[in-house]
């Protein structure tokens, strides 16, 4: 743990023998808080393609429905410590992440980097797949920084995304993708791989806990 890490409101839990088996717990994180935020389409098109999995459940943590306190400190008050309690035992059940994440100048949302420097032991040792959208860059550069961030919390990325570029226009009106062939292959394939790291390292945490 870095120093100027925020707080650990919470402690991975070991997982019995008998759960190494059971359907991967997938938080899917909007990382967007802006008004008029493109995320929730992106967000709910992934999460029902996950939903279709039988070796997945899914969960939609939303940053803009459970504010974090933007001050970090490793002592919080009664209001962020409830601010953190609709985000923090969320994160620590999961066994994976998606991060669904446009690009704003270059880089990725405040508020997504707010969430991940208030947990610590939530991350280590699980698997971090990413959706990004944007413009022509499709939100791929929001991702490479994030993929150090991620290292730096012990989590794992993996290499396949999915990105949609331009995505304003790739969107019909009922949240439908207008040509869903593409996006449909690569987060399938990018599922494929978070299910695959989930659940050996879930094994993993179970026979030996991280940092033990």
């Amino acid at each position: 743990m870095t120093t100027d890490t925020a707080v650990l409101t919470a402690t991975t839990t070991p997982v019995s023998g008998s759960d190494t088996d059971s359907p991967i717990r997938l938080a899917i994180i909007i990382g967007s808080t802006r008004d008029g935020r493109f995320g929730p389409k992106v967000a709910d098109w992934f999460a029902g393609h996950a939903a279709l999995r039988s070796d997945l459940t899914v969960e939609v943590v939303d940053l803009a429905k459970t504010p974090l306190p933007t001050a970090l400190t490793h002592r919080p008050g009664p209001e962020d410590s409830a601010a953190l309690g609709a985000v923090t035992p969320r994160l620590d059940a999961a066994d994976a992440f998606a991060v669904v994440t446009p690009e704003y100048n270059h880089s990725y949302p405040a508020s997504l980097k707010n969430a991940i420097d208030w947990h610590f032991t939530q991350w280590q040792a699980k698997p971090v797949g990413f959706v990004s959208y944007g413009g022509i860059s499709g939100g791929l550069r929001a991702v490479e920084h994030l993929r150090p961030v991620f290292a730096e919390v012990h989590a794992v990325t993996v290499r396949d995304t999915v990105s949609f570029h331009n995505a304003g226009g790739l969107f019909g009106e009922d949240g439908q993708l207008t040509d869903p062939v593409g996006p449909d292959t690569a987060a399938g394939a990018m599922l494929d791989q978070l299910t695959w790291w989930a659940r050996a390292l879930r094994t993993a945490r179970a026979t030996h806990p991280y940092g033990s």
